[in-house]
């Protein structure tokens, strides 16, 4: 064989494979809480489900179900909850928070029970006030 068509074939392949291929998995994230009765922001370590999952637009939208036509996206598989002190709280103030980690992520529906299913990303990743950090 030509070594041109050897190599046109393998990079056929790796495009075809790459596509067929979902990529998602947990990822490092920093997320920011603050409480009004709290003196100061906590900006918290976890990690959460991020990538791409493949999808397809069927030309049959009118004969199908609605259920049938949502598109998968990346999701919690495995989640764990942790808990941590809201550091300057006051004293009649529940100062615990609890948050999401995910331990290991799925293409699927997205289930609006625990999950943001927005499109667009929140601009809330900053602190408005003095900012603590916490990494469990």
């Amino acid at each position: 064989m030509y070594p041109a068509l050897v190599i046109a074939r393998l990079v056929v392949f790796a495009l075809t494979v790459g596509q067929s291929v979902s990529l998602c998995v947990p990822v490092e994230h920093v997320i920011h809480v603050e409480k009004r009765e709290c003196a100061y922001c906590l900006a918290i370590n976890t990690t959460i489900c991020e990538g791409f999952c493949m999808t397809w637009d069927s030309n049959g939208k009118k004969l199908l179900p609605r259920s049938a036509l949502s598109q998968e996206v990346c999701t919690y598989k495995d989640m764990v909850y942790r808990t941590v002190l809201m550091p300057g709280c006051q004293h009649h103030t529940a100062s615990y928070y609890s948050y999401p980690v995910a331990v290991s992520c799925k293409c699927g529906k997205c289930n609006t029970d625990y999950s943001d299913c927005v499109q667009e990303a929140s601009r809330a990743g900053y602190c408005a006030r003095l900012q603590k950090r916490h990494s469990p």
